[in-house]
């Protein structure tokens, strides 16, 4: 027999006929090896990550979610879920496993009188913005508006609001979960409020968040925002100045610090492209009247090679970078925490810039200050609530061929970088680093996230993540 045939028609020691029972069941689609869109549906945002699944469901709905968890637990099956598919990991799939692919699940509801979004788990952050934007509300998100729901929200949340209205998970009202058994429950503040707690950053190791309420924030649909470039030469003391604004500025006003290699396309000036350049990308949510008068010191800190920021819809920022990036690149990244910038720090930064090691290759510095910091550590399962930023050193190439460059550029950079760090890091932004790191993510919460897995997932069926393993 041919072995693909035989993976089509018997998978993990199961029948046709097994199959054909949770194909029935399925609201949704149930998609094999050898099918014609198989190739399609298991393909992942990073291109270096290539996984082949037993089975993917592409659930429809709650039930279909439940189906799926309760045949991989009856079949053995490793589980692997999948909301936007952004993680850059590769946790939202598994070799040999099922996939519970929430993709289909996109629909959003907005209460504008009582401020409350309702967000399916397959949606990515351009469904949210789409839906609240004519109510003049937003739910604090990322930076990609191709980014999922799920897997920014379960791991913290760090956008453009940060300063003003927390992290994501601190707009988070309730989720409602699959849980390992295949039951269906509801967590918040009043019901399974140990769940809440371990959700709001433990990331997918509790369950199957099949749909998120959060509270909307009062922000946009227009604010003042977008990229200022300034030549490599001015680096160091651009981010000098922005680190100081970002600590002592108002908290309507955030921005994140880059180094990039200006893309060679038309809405940059031609004769900056291909050149390394600092930039901050702003988003001033405040008294749109008082923008210019806010920018103007920010236009001083050096002049400016390219000017973009001015006032612009706050969907059109968050998606202003997705076509930069689209599904397929190679990707490699390293995080950390990062509570004090100082000079030796600043110094590394301005050396590695220069080294840059292709056009998508970067660094960001995120600030998760202001309103993040109004919440104690041990509140959410978060718990570097006094650190001021996330650091992220990504090494980016469409060709598989120079990943050993931008991957060695990436780990060393951080490698010097990593003694000035708060020691942790944000677990959206991490590799596969093995548990030591999973620990330090998490610090004295991580005992308690332990103890919490242990009543919901005591056997870590969930364990295709950045693992918390359940207490004994």
């Amino acid at each position: 027999m041919d072995s693909k045939l035989g993976m089509a028609q018997r998978v993990g020691g199961m029948d046709d006929r097994a199959l054909a029972q949770l194909r029935q069941e399925l609201h949704g689609r149930l998609i094999r090896p050898g099918e014609a869109d198989y190739d399609a549906a298991r393909s992942l945002y990073n291109g270096m990550i290539d996984k082949r699944p037993a089975l993917i469901v592409r659930c429809a709905d709650a039930a279909d979610v439940s189906a799926a968890v309760r045949f991989a637990g009856l079949h053995g099956l490793p589980v692997a879920v999948r909301g936007g598919g952004h993680n850059v990991t590769g946790l939202g799939s598994v070799d040999d496993g099922l996939v519970v692919d929430l993709s289909d699940m996109r629909g959003v509801q907005v209460d504008a009188a009582r401020r409350e979004v309702r967000v399916e788990g397959g949606c990515v952050w351009n469904d949210v913005d789409a839906a609240t934007a004519p109510y003049g509300l937003a739910v604090p998100t990322g930076f990609l508006s191709s980014t999922g729901v799920g897997g920014l929200t379960l791991g913290g949340g760090v956008g453009y609001l940060t300063r003003r209205f927390g992290l994501t998970i601190d707009s988070l009202l309730e989720v409602e979960m699959v849980l390992a058994d295949g039951r269906f429950v509801v967590a918040n503040a009043q019901e399974n409020p140990d769940l809440f707690w371990a959700v709001r950053g433990g990331g997918g190791n509790f369950g199957v968040v099949t749909a998120f309420l959060f509270r909307g924030q009062e922000a946009g649909p227009t604010v003042y925002g977008g990229p200022i470039f300034w030549p490599l030469e001015y680096a160091a003391d651009v981010m000098r100045q922005w680190r100081d604004l970002i600590l002592s500025g108002p908290e309507e006003l955030n921005g994140w610090f880059g180094f990039h290699t200006v893309p060679p396309v038309d809405m940059f000036p031609a004769e900056h492209h291909l050149k390394k350049m600092a930039v901050v990308t702003w988003c001033y949510t405040g008294d749109l009247d008082a923008a210019e008068q806010v920018f103007a010191p920010i236009r001083a800190f050096a002049p400016p090679a390219i000017d973009f920021a001015g006032p612009i819809p706050l969907a059109t920022l968050q998606s202003l970078f997705d076509g930069l990036y689209p599904p397929g690149l190679q990707w490699y990244w390293n995080a950390d925490y990062v509570t004090d910038l100082g000079e030796e720090a600043i110094a590394l930064h301005t050396q590695y810039a220069a080294q840059l090691p292709s056009v998508h290759s970067t660094m960001h510095l995120y600030p998760i200050n202001g309103a993040a910091h109004r919440v104690g550590p041990n509140d959410t399962a978060w718990s570097f609530r006094e650190a001021n930023f996330v650091q992220v050193i990504v090494g980016v190439d469409p060709d598989p061929a120079n990943n050993a460059r931008t991957i060695g550029w990436s780990k060393e950079y951080w490698r010097r970088l990593h003694p000035y760090s708060a020691g942790g890091a944000y677990v959206n932004m991490m590799m596969d680093e093995g548990q030591e790191r999973v620990m330090a993510a998490y610090r004295d919460n991580y005992a308690r996230l332990a103890q919490v897995k242990a009543r919901y997932d005591p056997d870590n069926f969930f364990h295709v993540n950045q693992n918390i393993r359940p207490a004994r």
